[in-house]
C-alpha cells in the first residue's frame, strides 16, 4: 500500500536521486530552477508517496513565486520512479497536493510542462506571463484555485522575496 506524507529534511537525498532518474541529465540548469535558488519550498505542499516498505515511489514539491508582482505557486518537479508509472501516482500526487494549495489559501498555481498531460488537472496556457528565458511560452500552463484567481495577472515571473 502506498502512502502519501509530508517530505522531510532528511528526505531531500533520496528525493533528489529520484529527480535524477526521472529528468535528463542538466536538469538544474532550467529557468524553473533559478526561481528556486535560495527560496525554501513551501513544506507543506511537497509530497512523497512511500511503499509500506518505505520505498519511495514518488515526490511532488511546490516553491513561491511572484507574477507581475503577485504571488503564486510553481508546481514541480514532480516525479514518479520507473517502476510505479503508469499506475496514477503522479495524478494522485497532483490532486492530493492542489487539494491541499487550497485548503491552505493558495490562489494561483504555475508550472512548466505538458498541456495535454496537466490539462487533465484543469491547467491552461498563461498568456502574458513570462518565464525566464529559454522557456517555451507554449509551455508556461496555469490553474486558478479560486475562480478568477489569474485574471488581470501578467509579466514577468520572478523567484519570492
Amino acid at each position: 500500500m502506498v502512502e502519501l506524507r509530508q517530505e522531510e529534511p532528511a528526505d531531500y537525498w533520496e528525493v533528489e536521486a529520484l529527480l535524477d532518474l526521472c529528468f535528463a541529465p542538466g536538469r538544474e540548469a532550467l529557468s524553473s530552477y533559478r526561481l528556486r535558488d535560495g527560496v525554501a519550498p513551501v513544506a507543506p505542499l511537497c509530497l512523497l508517496a512511500r511503499e509500506g516498505d518505505g520505498t519511495l515511489g514518488g515526490a511532488i514539491r511546490y516553491w513561491p513565486v511572484r507574477v507581475g508582482g503577485a504571488e503564486a505557486l510553481l508546481l514541480g518537479p514532480v516525479a514518479v520512479h520507473p517502476t510505479h508509472q503508469g499506475e496514477g501516482l503522479g495524478g494522485w500526487l497532483i490532486r492530493e497536493s492542489l487539494a491541499r494549495a487550497r485548503a491552505l489559501g493558495w490562489t494561483r498555481v504555475m508550472l512548466v510542462g505538458d498541456a495535454p498531460y496537466y490539462g487533465r488537472f484543469g491547467f491552461a496556457r498563461l498568456d502574458g506571463v513570462e518565464m525566464p528565458p529559454p522557456t517555451n511560452p507554449a509551455r508556461v500552463l496555469g490553474l486558478a484555485l479560486v475562480p478568477g484567481a489569474w485574471e488581470g495577472i501578467a509579466g514577468a515571473v520572478t523567484r519570492a522575496a
